[in-house]
């Protein structure tokens, strides 16, 4: 708890500091991150990740200062099964972006959050095998995610289910699921 009367922090069930020694999500500093993004609506930033083949199926992906993210594929495709394999990563960060706005959301509303899973799953063709095994026409990449919310919190059920779908509507990871992305790949 902060010693600051100004500093109001919402401590909530999946991230307070009595869970695992996690930190609790700061609302002064949420409010003002709020601020900062309506004072300048159009700011586009640009994120990067380099990745690293490291044998077989396996890369590192590094982002920012981080250690490596490990993208690989299971035994089926051929991989080490080390970690998870890029279509399960987009899934992870699809589950990631929708629980961070859904958590930072229920603390703007001063919702005290109990609990807060997310449970994925999606269906793709994978026959192509990358472009090298039946390449017939057909959809390529997922045609169907589903997500299942768990969200145990203080607000009222109505306003938790409308908070789901707001919180999907702004989700950047969703909205790349959603709508067509332009993507440029090109030779070095």
């Amino acid at each position: 708890m902060s010693n600051n009367p100004m500093q109001t922090i919402v401590l909530t069930g999946c991230l307070a500091p009595e869970s695992d020694g996690l930190a609790p999500i700061d609302k002064v500093g949420l409010e003002k991150l709020i601020e900062t993004a309506k004072a300048n609506p159009k700011a586009i930033r640009t994120l990067k990740c380099r990745t690293v083949a490291e044998g077989k199926f396996r890369h590192a992906n590094y982002i920012r200062n981080l250690a490596p993210y490990i993208v690989d594929e299971p035994p089926g495709l051929l991989g080490d099964d080390t970690a998870p394999n890029p279509s399960e990563a987009s899934l992870a960060a699809l589950g990631s972006c929708l629980a961070v706005g859904l958590h930072a959301n229920a603390v703007h509303r001063g919702w005290k959050v109990n609990k807060l899973e997310l449970e994925l799953e999606g269906d793709l063709n994978i026959t192509a095998v990358w472009g090298t095994g039946d390449t017939s026409e057909k959809p390529v990449g997922f045609t169907d995610v589903r997500v299942r919310v768990l969200l145990d919190c203080d607000g009222p059920k109505p306003e938790v289910d409308a908070l789901v779908a707001h919180v999907t509507k702004w989700s950047p990871v969703a909205n790349t699921f959603i709508r067509p992305v332009n993507l440029v790949v090109k030779p070095a």
